[in-house]
């Protein structure tokens, strides 16, 4: 049993974080919404009062918020500092790609092993546990972040050292996701097809119409 800070419980993180206490996870979980808080405590979570609370003896730092304003707030004054440094800390927020190396460079400099860790999947894949994890993390942090988000997850890849990969789909079409980039960016709007293999550094890519991205081998 591990013991689990989970910070954001809207649409997205209360299915995330009742999978975490369905899987036998000790759960210390955290909302402005009082709403969700009930939910969480229904669903095995224990409820905390504040963040600070929540992360105070965790093992496991998770959070799902709204942007990237909110997670910076909430790393910079309520979390680093407050969880103990032995923490992993897991960001899974849809987030801009400059907060995001913020986050992960003030959660580095304060002696954490931290995690970008977006996903893909809606909240029926979030209460199911089947969501995509697309990872960027230490190579020697990984196994420790796979077994964190496991509960949670279909399928976990790491995509490099600390990227920000952000798929975005408009219109019709499928996204696969495979092998290793250091900053990879994809927007689909309409018909097009797009891959991109083993990328080794920044990539970004953006067409117009409907059809298939493939991203990887």
């Amino acid at each position: 049993m591990t013991k689990i800070a989970f910070i954001g419980l809207g649409n997205m993180g209360g299915g995330m974080a009742a999978n975490q206490a369905k899987a036998g996870h000790q759960v210390s979980a955290f909302d402005l919404s009082e709403a969700a808080l009930e939910r969480a405590a229904s669903a095995g979570c224990t409820r905390a009062s504040s963040v600070a609370e929540a992360v105070r003896d965790a093992e496991v730092v998770i959070t799902m918020l709204p942007a990237g304003p909110h997670v910076h707030q909430v790393y910079a004054e309520q979390i680093i500092g407050a969880a103990p440094t032995s923490a992993l800390l897991l960001d899974c927020s849809t987030i801009d790609v400059e907060t995001a190396r913020k986050v992960a460079a003030l959660a580095k400099d304060a002696g954490y092993a931290f995690a970008d860790a977006p996903v893909s999947g809606g909240t029926a894949a979030a209460d199911a546990g089947t969501l995509a994890f697309m990872v960027g993390c230490d190579e020697g942090d990984f196994a420790r972040v796979e077994a964190a988000l496991e509960p949670m997850s279909r399928i976990t890849i790491r995509a490099g050292d600390m990227p920000r990969l952000e798929v975005a789909v408009g219109g019709s079409g499928n996204v696969r996701y495979g092998g290793r980039t250091a900053d990879l960016e994809v927007a689909i709007a309409g018909s097009g097809d797009v891959s991109v293999a083993e990328a080794s550094g920044p990539v970004s890519r953006s067409v117009v119409g409907s059809g298939t991205v493939s991203i990887g081998r």
